[in-house]
């Protein structure tokens, strides 16, 4: 029988390739725009815990060493090109607290 691919991603913290269930996958949602293409509301960005979510997706280890390698490097604020707010880092940081 042949065996089912696992798929991996890259986390952006300790930049190893891991299988996809053993991260936590951040989201940003699409922007909302009018009908002359200008931006109304920024995406908002999340916590996915579910993997299931539309929108543009990044992951990280069930690790705080990764998380705090990620934040002291802003590497989610360039993979998402926005600002991200305290708010979800403390709930990655929760989030993250519960697997550990």
């Amino acid at each position: 029988m042949k065996q089912k691919k696992i798929p991996l991603r890259k986390c952006v913290g300790c930049m190893e390739m891991k299988p996809k269930k053993e991260l936590v996958r951040i989201v940003k949602a699409p922007d909302t725009k009018d009908e002359n293409e200008q931006i109304i509301q920024y995406g908002e960005i999340s916590v996915d815990l579910t993997g299931k979510k539309s929108g543009r997706g990044a992951y990280i280890c069930h690790n705080t060493e990764c998380l705090k390698k990620a934040v002291k490097a802003k590497r989610l604020e360039r993979t998402f090109s926005c600002k991200i707010p305290d708010e979800v880092y403390a709930k990655l940081e929760e989030g993250i607290g519960k697997f550990e």
